[in-house]
């Protein structure tokens, strides 16, 4: 199992995570983000984004902004537990207000600090990508909102604190996809060491620290 990514895309650690918490070989191949042809050449030019999983002969990408296909590989693949059908719909929910509204704050504290973990070959790339999807000078704003962005990230973390009051992992007493897509956008978040979850939600810190330690062998699926 060859994992290809950037390491600091919050969407590659999900998967990355997955992969530690299955107790799996796999192997990681970093790409540059200004180059995508590897991706291109591998999904025989249907996708350019990553994460894209090689599994022997398959290689298993998104099919678009709905879908959790590369989760859904590994989570059968690897025999997790992940997708139990009476979740379905809850964890939909989740994992789109996840990856939406969270997200949406979680990506740009991290972005303030791009030169100090984008290699400087790479970082006019990056600063184009990002002007050309967010307009010219979107980091200097997001820099000068960082104490707003900081208290929007905290409101939006609060229903997980509150859920996470009367159980160890989001949905139960075992991890579930929401769990590791929480913790991708979170890693994405804390990537380049600026930044700590927020004191005061005491049982998000507590579960950040679980996730990361679990392991399949500690959760047998039945």
């Amino acid at each position: 199992m060859n994992l290809i990514q950037f390491p600091f895309s919050n969407f590659c650690m999900v998967a990355r995570f997955i992969l530690t918490y299955a107790e799996s070989p796999f192997t990681l191949t970093n790409i540059p983000s200004q180059d995508r042809s590897l991706v291109w050449q591998l999904t025989k030019e249907q996708y350019y984004n990553v994460p894209v999983v090689q599994d022997g002969d398959e290689v298993i990408f998104e099919k678009d902004h709905e879908s959790q296909v590369v989760a859904k590989h590994l989570d059968a693949r690897l025999q997790l537990g992940l997708f139990p059908a009476e979740l379905d719909g809850e964890q939909t929910i989740l994992w789109r207000y996840i990856e939406n509204d969270l997200e949406d704050v979680s990506f740009r504290l991290n972005d303030i600090y791009f030169r100090e973990f984008v290699p400087a070959a790479e970082q006019l790339q990056f600063l184009r990508f990002k002007e050309r999807r967010f307009g010219r000078g979107c980091i200097e704003q997001w820099a000068a909102q960082r104490s707003a962005l900081l208290t929007q990230l905290e409101a939006r973390l609060q229903p997980f604190e509150a859920m996470l009051a009367h159980r160890p992992f989001l949905l139960g007493d075992r991890p579930r996809f929401v769990d590791f897509d929480l913790a991708g956008m979170l890693g994405n978040f804390l990537y380049s060491g600026h930044h700590e979850l927020p004191a005061v939600q005491t049982n998000v810190k507590a579960w950040h620290q679980r996730i990361l330690a679990a392991r399949k062998s500690q959760f047998p699926v039945a």
